[in-house]
Protein backbone atom coordinates (compact mmCIF):
# COMPACT_ATOMS: atom_id res chain seq x y z
CA UNK A 1 0.00 0.00 0.00
CA UNK A 2 2.68 2.87 -1.63
CA UNK A 3 0.16 5.01 -2.68
CA UNK A 4 -2.82 4.90 0.02
CA UNK A 5 -3.78 8.41 0.19
CA UNK A 6 -6.37 8.88 2.55
CA UNK A 7 -7.09 12.83 2.70
CA UNK A 8 -7.41 12.39 -1.32
CA UNK A 9 -9.82 9.53 -1.23
CA UNK A 10 -11.57 11.08 1.44
CA UNK A 11 -12.23 13.97 -0.58
CA UNK A 12 -12.98 12.48 -3.72
CA UNK A 13 -15.45 10.39 -1.74
CA UNK A 14 -17.52 13.14 -0.23
CA UNK A 15 -17.25 14.96 -3.83
CA UNK A 16 -19.01 12.16 -5.75
CA UNK A 17 -21.68 11.30 -2.91
CA UNK A 18 -22.28 14.70 -2.79
CA UNK A 19 -22.80 14.81 -6.70
CA UNK A 20 -25.07 11.74 -6.72
CA UNK A 21 -27.28 13.29 -4.26
CA UNK A 22 -27.63 16.42 -5.67
CA UNK A 23 -28.67 14.69 -9.30
CA UNK A 24 -30.84 12.10 -7.63
CA UNK A 25 -32.18 15.57 -5.75
CA UNK A 26 -32.52 18.07 -8.22
CA UNK A 27 -32.99 15.64 -11.21
CA UNK A 28 -34.57 12.32 -10.42
CA UNK A 29 -32.05 10.70 -12.09
CA UNK A 30 -29.28 7.97 -11.06
CA UNK A 31 -25.41 9.04 -11.12
CA UNK A 32 -24.64 5.89 -12.99
CA UNK A 33 -21.99 6.67 -16.06
CA UNK A 34 -23.05 4.09 -18.51
CA UNK A 35 -26.23 5.17 -18.40
CA UNK A 36 -25.62 8.76 -18.51
CA UNK A 37 -23.20 8.53 -21.24
CA UNK A 38 -25.50 5.84 -23.18
CA UNK A 39 -28.18 8.62 -22.85
CA UNK A 40 -25.90 11.04 -25.09
CA UNK A 41 -26.50 9.09 -27.75
CA UNK A 42 -29.85 7.73 -27.23
CA UNK A 43 -31.50 10.77 -25.02
CA UNK A 44 -35.53 10.95 -26.18
CA UNK A 45 -35.42 14.80 -25.78
CA UNK A 46 -32.89 17.78 -25.80
CA UNK A 47 -33.53 18.43 -22.39
CA UNK A 48 -32.55 15.22 -21.33
CA UNK A 49 -29.07 15.09 -23.69
CA UNK A 50 -27.59 18.62 -22.47
CA UNK A 51 -27.58 17.77 -18.92
CA UNK A 52 -25.66 14.18 -19.63
CA UNK A 53 -23.79 16.12 -22.17
CA UNK A 54 -22.86 18.48 -19.05
CA UNK A 55 -22.33 15.61 -16.92
CA UNK A 56 -19.87 13.87 -19.06
CA UNK A 57 -17.79 16.85 -19.84
CA UNK A 58 -17.94 18.26 -15.93
CA UNK A 59 -16.02 14.34 -15.83
CA UNK A 60 -13.63 15.06 -18.35
CA UNK A 61 -12.63 18.54 -17.03
CA UNK A 62 -12.57 17.78 -13.60
CA UNK A 63 -10.14 14.88 -14.14
CA UNK A 64 -8.22 17.54 -16.48
CA UNK A 65 -7.58 20.19 -13.50
CA UNK A 66 -7.03 17.45 -11.22
CA UNK A 67 -4.08 16.59 -12.78
CA UNK A 68 -3.12 20.61 -13.41
CA UNK A 69 -3.25 20.88 -9.91
CA UNK A 70 -1.72 18.29 -8.77
CA UNK A 71 1.06 17.03 -11.46
CA UNK A 72 2.24 13.88 -11.79
CA UNK A 73 -0.18 11.94 -9.83
CA UNK A 74 -1.75 10.45 -12.35
CA UNK A 75 0.08 8.29 -14.74
CA UNK A 76 -0.70 6.23 -17.84
CA UNK A 77 -0.37 2.11 -17.38
CA UNK A 78 1.75 0.82 -20.06
CA UNK A 79 2.56 -2.78 -20.86
CA UNK A 80 -0.80 -4.11 -22.10
CA UNK A 81 -1.40 -5.36 -25.22
CA UNK A 82 -3.70 -2.98 -27.48
CA UNK A 83 -5.59 -6.42 -28.17
CA UNK A 84 -6.11 -7.07 -24.75
CA UNK A 85 -6.91 -3.53 -23.92
CA UNK A 86 -9.73 -3.22 -26.98
CA UNK A 87 -11.49 -6.28 -25.73
CA UNK A 88 -11.62 -5.51 -21.84
CA UNK A 89 -13.64 -2.39 -23.00
CA UNK A 90 -16.11 -4.48 -25.08
CA UNK A 91 -16.27 -6.93 -22.09
CA UNK A 92 -17.04 -3.84 -19.57
CA UNK A 93 -19.68 -2.29 -22.21
CA UNK A 94 -21.16 -5.95 -22.91
CA UNK A 95 -21.10 -6.35 -18.70
CA UNK A 96 -23.01 -2.40 -18.19
CA UNK A 97 -25.27 -3.38 -20.43
CA UNK A 98 -26.33 -6.97 -18.63
CA UNK A 99 -25.97 -5.82 -15.63
CA UNK A 100 -28.10 -3.18 -16.35
CA UNK A 101 -25.28 -0.80 -14.86
CA UNK A 102 -21.88 0.21 -13.86
CA UNK A 103 -20.08 0.23 -10.38
CA UNK A 104 -21.34 4.20 -9.95
CA UNK A 105 -24.31 3.24 -10.52
CA UNK A 106 -24.75 0.46 -8.53
CA UNK A 107 -21.92 0.46 -6.26
CA UNK A 108 -21.84 4.14 -5.44
CA UNK A 109 -25.97 4.82 -6.04
CA UNK A 110 -27.68 1.46 -5.58
CA UNK A 111 -26.05 0.77 -2.57
CA UNK A 112 -26.81 4.36 -1.14
CA UNK A 113 -30.52 3.27 -1.73
CA UNK A 114 -30.20 0.05 -0.22
CA UNK A 115 -31.25 -1.66 -3.65
CA UNK A 116 -30.89 -5.31 -3.04
CA UNK A 117 -30.35 -5.11 -6.88
CA UNK A 118 -27.13 -3.10 -6.87
CA UNK A 119 -25.74 -5.18 -3.88
CA UNK A 120 -25.61 -8.26 -6.52
CA UNK A 121 -24.26 -6.61 -9.21
CA UNK A 122 -21.47 -5.31 -7.18
CA UNK A 123 -20.55 -8.54 -5.87
CA UNK A 124 -20.45 -9.53 -9.54
CA UNK A 125 -18.09 -6.63 -10.27
CA UNK A 126 -15.91 -7.45 -7.77
CA UNK A 127 -15.72 -11.09 -8.16
CA UNK A 128 -15.47 -10.70 -11.79
CA UNK A 129 -12.33 -7.89 -11.39
CA UNK A 130 -10.66 -10.44 -8.44
CA UNK A 131 -10.60 -13.19 -11.35
CA UNK A 132 -9.59 -10.97 -13.80
CA UNK A 133 -6.35 -9.25 -12.19
CA UNK A 134 -5.70 -13.31 -11.55
CA UNK A 135 -5.87 -14.45 -14.68
CA UNK A 136 -4.06 -11.55 -15.96
CA UNK A 137 -0.98 -12.04 -13.49
CA UNK A 138 -0.85 -15.22 -12.76
CA UNK A 139 -2.12 -17.27 -15.94
CA UNK A 140 -0.98 -15.00 -18.54
CA UNK A 141 2.46 -13.38 -16.54
CA UNK A 142 1.01 -9.91 -17.04
CA UNK A 143 1.69 -7.19 -14.43
CA UNK A 144 2.41 -3.43 -15.00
Amino acid sequence: MNNFTPWAALIGSLLIGISGSLLLWLNGKIAGISGIANGVIWAKTSDDRTWRVLFVVGLVTGGFIYVAMFPGTVQARSGYPLWLVGTAGLLVGFGTALGSGCTSGHGVCGLGRLSFRSLAATLTFLSAGIVTVFVLRHVLGLSA
